[in-house]
Formats: C-alpha cells, structure tokens, sequence
C-alpha cells in the first residue's frame, strides 16, 4: 500500500547528509516544514523523515529552498516488511514494479540500493539490484541506466523493512546513491581536492571550460588549479607554499608565490575565483575580499569555507555579508567530498564597487 493518499497526509522519505552534520540538516528541514519528525536509520548520517506534507508539495518545498546540509533524500512510497531472506528479493521487486504503474515502457531508469549498518540478508544489495532490474525490464519494458536515468528506484534496506521510492534525480537532488558522488583518482593526481571542484561543477550547474581565466586563491599544492588547466583556463596561482612540481612550468599557468594579501591585480580580468583554503571563514574572507575587484562582472566564485567552531549558519552568514557588496551568493551546500566544510557559489553583482587597495598591478604573465 501507498504510504501517501493525500495533501493531508505526512510523508516520509530517506535522508542523507555528510557523517556529523545530520542534526544541521533536520534543523534546516524543520525549519522549512514545522512538524517534520525524524527516526535514525544510520547514526549522525541517514534518517528517515516524516514530513507533515503531501507527497509533492513536500518534494517542491525542499527543492524550492535547498538545506545546505541536506545530500540526498528519496521519497518512501512503499514499504516492505522483510525478514533478510532470500523472500525478500521477490517482495522488493514487485513493490518497485508497482510503483510503475502501467508506464516505464522504454524509459531510462536507474536502481540504487543502500542499507543500514544493521541490515543481514541472505543476498547481497547487487542480486537485489538485479532482480528489481530484470523485473523493470520484463514487466515494464524500462532500459536500465546508471545515471542520466529518467527516473530512479531507491531501495534503503533496514533491519525488518525495505523503504522503497521512485522519483527524479531532481527530487533526489543528487542523481547518485546517497549523493555520494564519486571519481576516479588518476595516476599522478595532484591531490584529492581535485574532486571537490568536479563536484561543485556538476553541483552547481557550471562548466569549467568556460572560464578563460581563472584566480585560484591558496592553490598550494595545486589540485584545483590542476583541474582549471586541464580545462583550457590560463590560472594564476596565489600562495606562499610551493605548488607541485608537476605543474611549474605549464604555459598557461601564472604562480606568484606569495601571500593573497601582498597581491593586486588588474580588475575585471578574471573570470573566475576559486579558493580552497585551509584558514578560518574570517582569515579567508579578509584575504578573499580585496581580490574580487579582479573577478568581472558576471564573473563566477567557488570557495569552500571551514567549519571551525560549531556554527555552521552563523558562519554562512557572516561570511556572506562580508562579501555581498560585491557577490550574490547562488547557493551553499556541503557536498559529498567536504569534511568539516562546506561549498558556496557566488557570482559577482554588476557595478559592483572597488573595495581593493594599493595599486593594480598586473600579474597576469608574470613568471
């Protein structure tokens, strides 16, 4: 049976945020939706909710104002008692072919199966997989995809009941399981930071290569600036430290070794920012503010910003509010790959005024 019939109704649906920063997140969804109630399915991570809402209105209201610590939630449409046996296959297959209806003929569909720390079974989450696949495919006519699918079946597997759900990747706001996006590290990959910036890409709607010239504020060892390069952008690196061998030299790179606040540079002539530091919000920010006069109009901003002291929001805020003379913030979100940290988007507003001192010397060509 459906676990929604109307607007009247509460539903539930499975989420997930970064291992730490689950009370945050139920903070910003009872903040949207007074009411909503939670129950632990994997502690300080994934939890299932129970939101005072239809079904639909519940998915627009969370899309409409996007928690910063939310990563991923599926709708619970079905649930299934199971007892880890091999029964239990069958169960969970029907309950998601139903969810279908008479439709999915040709369509792109993806199976995502997670499960609880708690969770034994006699058959792994893949036979699941592949039996919820072979019955999509038999019974519906669906194309299995793994992403880029036009819906997704999620699965969360706990100790006595499947929680099952079909929904868009849209409403999922991820269209990975979990929203635990990964990448592959490549063979001299200057440093795991790399993957923070391919997810703020995807995350956020960008497209690197779009971005001729690029300001990488503390690049040291260089991840980030590894990644604009390979995109075709000529990067000027700042930071005292040393960048990794591997990239001095490059012809479109640009390192002044030097700290951010011994810097001026030509304004308007970049047109992105990205900063990465291992600083405080307030050190950052200090350093960060006299340098967007450099970003264009129009110009994009990514920079992670350390969760130091407990006050996620309060620092969000604050750090936000030292920049919006001169930046819209477009979103904030703590992805995947940030620890104690979290990622905004900002982009910079038109006429914005100069606020950097000293001179404006040009550093782009230097070596």
């Amino acid at each position: 049976m459906s676990d929604h019939s109307g607007a009247a109704e509460r539903t539930r649906f499975v989420v997930t945020s970064n291992r730490g920063f689950a009370a945050y997140a139920q903070d910003e969804l009872r903040s949207l939706v007074p009411g909503t109630k939670f129950e632990e399915l994997i502690p300080k991570e994934t939890y299932l909710m129970n939101m005072p809402l239809g079904r639909a209105e519940a998915l627009e209201t969370v899309r409409a104002r996007e928690p910063i610590f939310v990563r991923h939630l599926h709708p619970v449409d079905r649930t299934v008692p199971t007892d880890g046996s091999s029964r239990d296959i069958d169960a969970i297959a029907k309950a998601a072919a139903d969810l279908f209806g008479d439709g999915g003929q040709g369509e792109a569909v993806a199976v995502q199966i997670r499960k609880s720390d708690g969770h034994e079974g006699e058959y792994a989450p893949s036979e699941l997989r592949e039996a919820i696949a072979d019955k999509l495919r038999g019974e519906r006519g669906a194309r299995l995809v793994v992403k880029d699918a036009a819906r997704i079946v999620s699965v969360f597997l706990s100790p006595g009941t499947a929680y099952v759900g079909l929904s868009t990747a849209e409403q999922n706001l991820s269209d990975w399981p979990g929203g635990a996006i990964r990448f592959r590290k490549e063979e001299g990959q200057v440093s795991r930071a790399k993957f923070k910036l391919l997810e703020a890409e995807i995350e956020f709607g960008l497209d690197l290569s779009r971005y001729p010239r690029a300001l990488d504020i503390g690049a040291a060892p260089g991840g980030w600036t590894s990644l604009l390069l390979e995109r075709g952008a000529e990067v000027t690196a700042v930071d005292p430290a040393d960048l990794h061998p591997s990239l001095l030299g490059h012809p479109k790179l640009t390192y002044l070794q030097r700290n951010a606040g011994d810097v001026s540079l030509r304004p308007g002539s970049y047109d992105l920012l990205v900063c990465d530091m291992s600083w405080s919000p307030k050190m950052m920010v200090r350093l960060v503010v006299p340098l967007l006069d450099a970003l264009r109009e129009g110009g994009d901003a990514i920079i992670t910003l350390k969760l130091m002291h407990g006050k996620p929001f309060q620092t969000v805020k604050d750090s936000v509010r030292a920049m919006q003379h001169a930046m819209e913030l477009r979103k904030a979100k703590q992805l995947f790959h940030n620890r104690d940290e979290l990622t905004l988007h900002l982009r910079k507003r038109p006429n914005a005024p100069n606020v950097a001192s000293g001179g404006t010397t040009d550093h782009r060509g230097a070596r």
